[in-house]
């Protein structure tokens, strides 16, 4: 006897049955073997919800790939001078240590001022102290050492430049530009400007500081931009309505670094055999040192010199960033950095510290 149709229909199926699972059977083994091991590992959670690119060593990453790291990337700009107080430009990666709330963080990001040629373009605001204490002669000495200063700092990068004033007021007489007509007659209203009882210096900083982070982005060119403030004041401020720390406080947060300038007539002279000048409120503030700038005394009567050193100072930085570990990088704390060079050598770097996300 035959098997009935139905029973030749369910064999037939069967078999069909039988072939489809081995042949994904098959397939599952040939997948198997043609995948890197990488892709049978299981992904974390973390990661799965949260992707990040894998980055070379410090030494190898290209300076413009800075624009494309996310934002958990932590900058800090450094400043190292030798014993007599010059900037040092010769350090390599290996001679700095990155330290995280005493703990020591691999170095992500490293670059120098200057790499193949190009300079760091730099947004420089101009403060300036117009209250009754300042004299006509010096306000216009200052206006031919600003000239030298800005002329020196444009011959051979990206910059920008732009002039406050303030005595009882804060004034901006020229917006971020980098038309030198514009600065030279921006500087050449320095005389005829109302003064005041009052020398609101933290305000000035404040607003100037508020101004680039409006006007200049940090990159330009695709390279990160050096901001600064130069204040040129007598050194006692009166009359703020913004204190000293919260300035400093905005300035690290913007990576700005405020370098200030005491005009002669005011950088009053100790009784002593050096006659080193007598601190004034505002260096003891630490506006310069916690923001990682400096504070300069002009105590001759040509400014040239003096500035000349300034535009040294002001574009002789390193760069360097690092990233947090991942549980700290959304606890909404401070945390401090502190960075190492080798000894006998002074640093001053842009920001003590960073404070985290929340969210």
């Amino acid at each position: 006897m035959f098997p009935s149709n139905g029973l030749l229909t369910a064999a037939h199926d069967d078999r069909l049955r039988w072939a489809l699972v081995s042949l994904f059977c098959l397939l599952l083994n040939i997948s198997a073997f043609i995948s890197p091991p990488c892709l049978a590992q299981t992904v974390p959670p973390q990661e799965q919800q949260r992707p990040r690119r894998a980055l070379p060593p410090a030494e190898q990453i290209d300076p413009d790939d800075v624009l494309r790291i996310d934002t958990d990337l932590v900058t800090v700009d450094v400043t190292v001078t030798d014993g007599a107080g010059l900037p040092v430009k010769d350090l390599r990666l290996e001679d700095f240590k990155l330290y995280e709330d005493n703990v020591e963080r691999p170095i992500a990001f490293y670059n120098v001022e200057k790499r193949s040629g190009q300079q760091r373009p730099v947004a420089i605001v101009f403060a300036l102290d117009v209250s009754g204490s300042m004299t006509v002669e010096e306000l216009e000495r200052l206006q031919s050492a600003m000239n030298i200063f800005s002329k020196k700092l444009a011959v051979d990068r990206s910059s920008l430049f732009a002039v406050m004033t303030f005595g009882m007021n804060v004034k901006a007489l020229q917006s971020l530009t980098s038309n030198q007509q514009k600065l030279e007659r921006a500087f050449a209203r320095l005389p005829s400007e109302p003064s005041g009882l009052s020398t609101h210096t933290y305000d000035a900083v404040d607003d100037a500081i508020r101004l680039l982070v409006r006007q200049a982005p940090r990159t330009r060119e695709r390279r990160l931009m050096k901001r600064a403030v130069v204040v040129v004041t007598d050194g006692f401020p009166v009359g703020d309505t913004v204190s000293a720390r919260t300035v400093i406080e905005r300035a690290n947060a913007a990576d700005v670094s405020v370098y200030t300038v005491t005009l002669p007539s005011f950088s009053r002279m100790l009784v002593s055999t050096e006659r080193q000048p007598l601190p004034t409120p505002l260096d003891v503030s630490g506006l310069a040192e916690k923001t990682g700038g400096t504070s300069v005394y002009a105590t001759e009567r040509d400014f040239g010199p003096l500035f000349r050193a300034l535009a040294e100072e002001v574009t002789s930085s390193y760069i360097l960033a690092f990233y947090p570990p991942e549980e700290k990088r959304r606890d909404g704390r401070l945390h401090t950095i502190r960075i190492e060079a080798p000894r006998g050598l002074t640093i001053r770097q842009s920001r003590p510290g960073y404070k985290s996300s929340d969210k």
